[in-house]
């Protein structure tokens, strides 16, 4: 029996409560699949695409030879970790990626032109091209 001013004006029947309580297990499981197919499919994403490193602009072939021999860079910031929080990159642990400045000529910013490589710094396993800061990613094949 339920008191006086109980908040619920009925108690239901035992099997109810049960059926009830799997009914929200499954709809949890469900929803736990479902996040989980989704991560997934964030790892097993289609690849990039590609870039011809003699198709990039002469500005960005100049920083991928400066990249691969250490350096000097125009820009303090060359050489910073990229965090890939946009997460268009394939995933790795903090500090893989690496991103360079590719100057633009008329702008007197950094514009928005990067290399971003990962692995070690002078040799890279991978490096990506970006020419609207970060928005879109191909691979750079040499």
């Amino acid at each position: 029996m339920i008191a006086s001013g109980a908040a619920f004006p009925f108690v239901l029947p035992a099997v109810a409560r049960r059926g009830l309580l799997a009914l929200a297990m499954a709809a949890v499981l469900l929803v736990g699949a479902a996040a989980a197919g989704t991560a997934h499919a964030r790892e097993s994403a289609p690849a990039l695409p590609e870039v011809a490193l003699a198709d990039l602009p002469p500005q960005a072939r100049e920083v991928h030879a400066l990249i691969l021999r250490g350096g000097p860079f125009a820009y303090e910031r060359d050489g910073v970790t990229f965090g890939n929080r946009e997460r268009l990159l394939p995933a790795k642990p903090r500090g893989f990626y690496h991103e360079y400045t590719v100057r633009t000529p008329g702008t007197k910013s950094r514009g928005a032109r990067r290399i971003v490589c990962g692995g070690p710094k002078t040799a890279p396993e991978v490096c990506y091209w970006t020419a609207d800061h970060y928005a879109s990613f191909s691979r750079i094949r040499e």
